[in-house]
Protein backbone atom coordinates (compact mmCIF):
# COMPACT_ATOMS: atom_id res chain seq x y z
CA UNK A 1 0.00 0.00 0.00
CA UNK A 2 1.00 3.43 -0.85
CA UNK A 3 0.59 6.26 -2.84
CA UNK A 4 1.82 7.20 -6.36
CA UNK A 5 1.79 10.51 -7.46
CA UNK A 6 1.52 11.96 -11.29
CA UNK A 7 4.14 13.80 -13.23
CA UNK A 8 3.56 17.35 -13.45
CA UNK A 9 2.08 16.97 -17.56
CA UNK A 10 -0.26 20.17 -16.42
CA UNK A 11 -1.74 21.66 -13.92
CA UNK A 12 -4.11 19.15 -12.63
CA UNK A 13 -1.67 16.59 -12.65
CA UNK A 14 1.20 18.39 -10.78
CA UNK A 15 -0.61 17.93 -7.18
CA UNK A 16 -2.20 14.49 -7.90
CA UNK A 17 -1.66 11.47 -6.62
CA UNK A 18 -3.39 8.59 -6.48
CA UNK A 19 -3.25 5.13 -4.71
CA UNK A 20 -0.83 2.24 -5.74
CA UNK A 21 -3.92 -0.59 -4.89
CA UNK A 22 -0.37 -2.47 -4.35
CA UNK A 23 -2.94 -4.88 -2.58
CA UNK A 24 -5.33 -5.19 -4.76
CA UNK A 25 -5.38 -9.00 -6.16
CA UNK A 26 -6.83 -8.93 -9.63
CA UNK A 27 -7.50 -5.39 -11.06
CA UNK A 28 -9.71 -6.71 -13.83
CA UNK A 29 -11.81 -8.91 -11.83
CA UNK A 30 -16.02 -7.48 -11.45
CA UNK A 31 -16.94 -7.91 -8.49
CA UNK A 32 -19.23 -10.72 -7.15
CA UNK A 33 -22.47 -10.07 -8.78
CA UNK A 34 -24.53 -12.08 -6.55
CA UNK A 35 -22.93 -9.76 -3.85
CA UNK A 36 -24.01 -6.27 -5.53
CA UNK A 37 -26.81 -4.08 -6.17
CA UNK A 38 -27.77 -1.22 -8.02
CA UNK A 39 -27.67 1.78 -6.61
CA UNK A 40 -30.13 4.61 -7.60
CA UNK A 41 -29.22 8.51 -7.43
CA UNK A 42 -30.92 11.44 -5.45
CA UNK A 43 -28.60 14.17 -6.50
CA UNK A 44 -29.32 15.71 -2.63
CA UNK A 45 -33.14 15.84 -3.23
CA UNK A 46 -35.88 14.56 -1.03
CA UNK A 47 -39.42 12.37 -2.26
CA UNK A 48 -41.03 15.72 -3.10
CA UNK A 49 -37.23 16.72 -5.78
CA UNK A 50 -36.26 19.39 -3.07
CA UNK A 51 -32.52 19.82 -2.68
CA UNK A 52 -32.69 18.63 1.03
CA UNK A 53 -28.65 18.20 0.85
CA UNK A 54 -26.33 20.78 -1.27
CA UNK A 55 -23.64 20.14 -3.65
CA UNK A 56 -24.27 16.99 -4.71
CA UNK A 57 -25.29 14.88 -7.81
CA UNK A 58 -23.38 13.76 -11.30
CA UNK A 59 -20.81 11.38 -10.11
CA UNK A 60 -19.49 8.01 -11.95
CA UNK A 61 -22.01 5.30 -11.93
CA UNK A 62 -21.53 2.51 -8.86
CA UNK A 63 -22.39 -0.87 -7.74
CA UNK A 64 -23.38 -1.05 -4.29
CA UNK A 65 -21.17 -4.50 -2.79
CA UNK A 66 -23.23 -6.07 -0.26
CA UNK A 67 -20.57 -6.44 2.78
CA UNK A 68 -20.87 -8.65 5.88
CA UNK A 69 -20.52 -6.36 8.93
CA UNK A 70 -22.30 -8.47 11.09
CA UNK A 71 -19.96 -12.01 11.07
CA UNK A 72 -22.65 -13.80 12.20
CA UNK A 73 -21.14 -17.44 10.49
CA UNK A 74 -19.93 -19.58 13.22
CA UNK A 75 -17.38 -22.27 13.62
CA UNK A 76 -16.84 -22.60 9.72
CA UNK A 77 -13.80 -21.41 8.04
CA UNK A 78 -13.52 -18.98 4.98
CA UNK A 79 -10.80 -18.87 2.47
CA UNK A 80 -10.04 -15.08 1.66
CA UNK A 81 -10.32 -15.71 -2.49
CA UNK A 82 -9.23 -11.46 -3.51
CA UNK A 83 -9.23 -8.20 -2.44
CA UNK A 84 -10.87 -5.65 -3.86
CA UNK A 85 -11.56 -2.11 -5.00
CA UNK A 86 -14.76 -0.70 -3.25
CA UNK A 87 -15.89 2.68 -5.01
CA UNK A 88 -18.39 3.29 -1.64
CA UNK A 89 -15.95 3.48 0.94
CA UNK A 90 -11.97 3.95 1.56
CA UNK A 91 -11.39 0.63 2.75
CA UNK A 92 -10.36 -2.24 0.81
CA UNK A 93 -12.61 -5.47 0.80
CA UNK A 94 -12.18 -8.76 0.83
CA UNK A 95 -14.23 -12.06 -0.78
CA UNK A 96 -14.83 -14.81 1.36
CA UNK A 97 -15.62 -18.11 0.04
CA UNK A 98 -16.64 -20.33 3.20
CA UNK A 99 -16.41 -24.37 3.11
CA UNK A 100 -19.78 -25.00 2.37
CA UNK A 101 -19.97 -22.48 -0.69
CA UNK A 102 -21.38 -19.64 0.73
CA UNK A 103 -19.60 -16.10 -0.49
CA UNK A 104 -19.42 -12.79 1.60
CA UNK A 105 -17.48 -9.50 1.23
CA UNK A 106 -16.07 -7.91 4.27
CA UNK A 107 -14.23 -4.94 5.35
CA UNK A 108 -10.14 -5.91 4.28
CA UNK A 109 -7.85 -5.31 7.55
CA UNK A 110 -4.21 -4.69 6.97
CA UNK A 111 -2.05 -7.55 6.06
CA UNK A 112 -4.93 -9.73 5.02
CA UNK A 113 -4.24 -11.62 1.54
CA UNK A 114 -5.36 -13.61 -0.48
CA UNK A 115 -5.00 -17.46 0.17
CA UNK A 116 -5.64 -16.64 3.88
CA UNK A 117 -7.88 -18.70 6.42
CA UNK A 118 -10.10 -16.39 8.83
CA UNK A 119 -13.33 -17.69 11.18
CA UNK A 120 -15.81 -15.91 13.19
CA UNK A 121 -17.35 -17.09 16.21
CA UNK A 122 -16.31 -17.22 20.42
CA UNK A 123 -14.03 -19.92 19.41
CA UNK A 124 -11.99 -18.25 17.21
CA UNK A 125 -8.22 -17.58 17.63
CA UNK A 126 -7.72 -13.76 18.18
CA UNK A 127 -5.62 -13.48 14.98
CA UNK A 128 -5.87 -10.55 11.97
CA UNK A 129 -9.63 -11.15 9.85
CA UNK A 130 -10.99 -13.19 12.45
CA UNK A 131 -13.96 -11.89 14.38
CA UNK A 132 -14.95 -12.39 18.98
CA UNK A 133 -17.14 -11.73 21.47
CA UNK A 134 -15.39 -8.58 23.19
CA UNK A 135 -15.03 -10.77 26.11
CA UNK A 136 -12.45 -13.14 24.21
CA UNK A 137 -10.37 -10.46 22.58
CA UNK A 138 -7.13 -9.63 25.17
CA UNK A 139 -6.75 -6.26 26.53
CA UNK A 140 -4.15 -3.95 24.11
CA UNK A 141 -5.72 -5.72 21.11
CA UNK A 142 -5.84 -3.94 17.78
CA UNK A 143 -9.78 -4.08 16.51
CA UNK A 144 -12.42 -2.52 13.91
CA UNK A 145 -15.87 -3.39 12.75
CA UNK A 146 -17.13 -3.20 16.29
CA UNK A 147 -21.06 -3.39 16.75
CA UNK A 148 -22.69 -1.29 19.70
CA UNK A 149 -25.35 -3.59 20.34
CA UNK A 150 -24.88 -7.58 20.14
CA UNK A 151 -25.89 -8.82 16.37
CA UNK A 152 -26.65 -5.42 14.91
CA UNK A 153 -23.13 -5.49 13.14
CA UNK A 154 -20.48 -3.52 13.26
CA UNK A 155 -20.88 0.31 13.12
CA UNK A 156 -17.69 1.51 14.60
CA UNK A 157 -14.09 1.84 12.98
CA UNK A 158 -14.93 0.82 9.44
CA UNK A 159 -13.15 3.66 7.63
CA UNK A 160 -9.73 3.28 6.03
CA UNK A 161 -6.68 3.18 8.53
CA UNK A 162 -9.32 3.07 11.42
CA UNK A 163 -8.82 0.92 14.87
CA UNK A 164 -9.99 0.73 18.32
CA UNK A 165 -8.17 -0.58 21.32
CA UNK A 166 -9.42 -2.65 23.93
CA UNK A 167 -8.89 -1.54 27.30
CA UNK A 168 -9.93 -3.68 29.30
CA UNK A 169 -13.25 -5.89 30.92
CA UNK A 170 -15.22 -5.84 33.93
CA UNK A 171 -18.18 -8.60 34.06
CA UNK A 172 -20.25 -7.90 31.22
CA UNK A 173 -19.00 -4.59 29.77
CA UNK A 174 -15.83 -3.85 27.73
CA UNK A 175 -14.05 -0.60 27.44
CA UNK A 176 -12.21 0.52 24.53
CA UNK A 177 -10.39 3.59 23.17
CA UNK A 178 -10.91 4.73 19.77
CA UNK A 179 -9.47 6.45 17.08
CA UNK A 180 -10.82 9.85 18.37
CA UNK A 181 -9.86 9.44 21.92
CA UNK A 182 -12.74 8.67 23.20
CA UNK A 183 -13.30 5.78 25.83
CA UNK A 184 -16.70 4.34 25.62
CA UNK A 185 -18.31 1.19 27.76
CA UNK A 186 -19.58 -1.77 25.14
CA UNK A 187 -21.49 -4.76 26.01
CA UNK A 188 -18.74 -8.00 26.25
CA UNK A 189 -21.25 -9.54 23.98
CA UNK A 190 -20.26 -7.44 21.30
CA UNK A 191 -18.42 -8.61 18.27
CA UNK A 192 -15.69 -6.97 16.88
CA UNK A 193 -12.61 -8.37 14.02
CA UNK A 194 -9.02 -7.69 15.01
CA UNK A 195 -6.55 -5.97 13.62
CA UNK A 196 -6.70 -2.28 11.79
CA UNK A 197 -8.54 -1.67 8.74
CA UNK A 198 -6.15 -1.53 5.42
CA UNK A 199 -5.44 1.20 3.01
CA UNK A 200 -3.91 3.26 5.69
CA UNK A 201 -2.43 5.84 3.06
CA UNK A 202 -6.03 7.04 2.25
CA UNK A 203 -5.55 10.34 3.59
CA UNK A 204 -2.55 10.98 1.61
CA UNK A 205 -4.35 11.27 -1.58
CA UNK A 206 -4.69 14.65 -2.89
CA UNK A 207 -7.42 14.98 -6.07
CA UNK A 208 -5.37 17.59 -7.62
CA UNK A 209 -8.21 18.81 -10.16
CA UNK A 210 -12.05 19.82 -9.57
CA UNK A 211 -12.60 17.01 -12.03
CA UNK A 212 -12.32 14.27 -9.61
CA UNK A 213 -14.18 15.39 -6.83
CA UNK A 214 -17.02 15.87 -9.41
CA UNK A 215 -16.34 11.99 -10.59
CA UNK A 216 -17.40 11.43 -6.65
CA UNK A 217 -20.51 12.82 -7.16
CA UNK A 218 -19.43 15.94 -5.38
CA UNK A 219 -21.08 19.85 -7.28
CA UNK A 220 -19.41 23.46 -6.47
CA UNK A 221 -18.91 24.78 -3.35
CA UNK A 222 -19.50 28.09 -3.35
CA UNK A 223 -19.08 30.83 -0.34
CA UNK A 224 -21.52 32.34 0.78
CA UNK A 225 -19.83 35.90 1.11
CA UNK A 226 -19.33 35.28 -3.12
CA UNK A 227 -22.96 35.23 -3.71
CA UNK A 228 -25.35 38.23 -4.14
CA UNK A 229 -27.44 39.47 -0.81
CA UNK A 230 -30.56 37.56 -2.70
CA UNK A 231 -28.97 34.27 -2.48
CA UNK A 232 -27.06 34.22 1.18
CA UNK A 233 -27.69 36.52 4.41
CA UNK A 234 -23.67 36.98 4.36
CA UNK A 235 -23.76 37.93 0.52
CA UNK A 236 -22.99 41.10 -0.64
CA UNK A 237 -21.42 44.53 0.19
CA UNK A 238 -18.53 46.92 -1.20
CA UNK A 239 -15.43 45.14 -2.80
CA UNK A 240 -14.64 41.74 -0.95
CA UNK A 241 -16.17 41.50 2.81
CA UNK A 242 -15.67 38.62 5.11
CA UNK A 243 -19.87 38.44 5.36
CA UNK A 244 -19.82 40.91 8.67
CA UNK A 245 -21.98 38.63 11.11
CA UNK A 246 -21.02 34.67 12.31
CA UNK A 247 -21.03 31.99 9.77
CA UNK A 248 -24.35 30.75 8.72
CA UNK A 249 -26.06 28.56 6.06
CA UNK A 250 -28.54 29.41 2.93
CA UNK A 251 -31.44 29.92 5.76
CA UNK A 252 -29.81 31.74 8.48
CA UNK A 253 -28.79 28.72 10.85
CA UNK A 254 -25.66 29.38 12.41
CA UNK A 255 -23.15 27.04 11.48
CA UNK A 256 -20.31 27.12 14.21
CA UNK A 257 -20.66 26.86 17.79
CA UNK A 258 -23.80 24.43 18.76
CA UNK A 259 -24.31 21.23 20.15
CA UNK A 260 -24.20 18.23 17.47
CA UNK A 261 -25.29 15.63 20.34
CA UNK A 262 -28.64 15.55 22.28
CA UNK A 263 -28.18 16.32 25.88
CA UNK A 264 -30.36 13.71 26.79
CA UNK A 265 -28.90 10.92 24.42
CA UNK A 266 -29.39 7.40 26.17
CA UNK A 267 -25.66 6.01 25.00
CA UNK A 268 -24.49 9.02 26.86
CA UNK A 269 -24.02 7.12 29.95
CA UNK A 270 -21.70 4.55 27.85
CA UNK A 271 -18.93 7.61 27.31
CA UNK A 272 -16.45 7.39 29.76
CA UNK A 273 -14.29 10.01 28.44
CA UNK A 274 -15.24 12.32 25.81
CA UNK A 275 -13.68 12.70 22.30
CA UNK A 276 -11.25 15.98 22.38
CA UNK A 277 -12.24 18.93 20.77
CA UNK A 278 -10.49 19.57 17.54
CA UNK A 279 -11.34 23.39 17.98
CA UNK A 280 -9.59 23.85 20.98
CA UNK A 281 -7.45 20.51 21.92
CA UNK A 282 -9.49 19.98 24.83
CA UNK A 283 -11.83 17.37 26.16
CA UNK A 284 -15.52 18.28 25.00
CA UNK A 285 -17.79 18.46 27.52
Amino acid sequence: MGVRHYKPTSAGRRGASVSDFAEITDRKKRPEKSLTKRLTRKGGRNNQGKITVRHRGGGHRKLYRVIDFKRDKDGIAAKVTYVEYDPNRSARIALLEYEDGDKRYILAPNGLKAGDTIESGEGAEPKVGNCLPLAKIPPGTEIHNIEMQPGRGGQLCRSAGTAAVINAREKQWAQITLPSGEVRRLPSSCRATIGQIGNTDHSKIVLGKAGRKRWKGRRPHVRGTAMNPVAHPMGGGEGRNSGGRHPCSPTGKLAKGGNTRKRRKPSSKAIIRRRKSRRYGQLKV
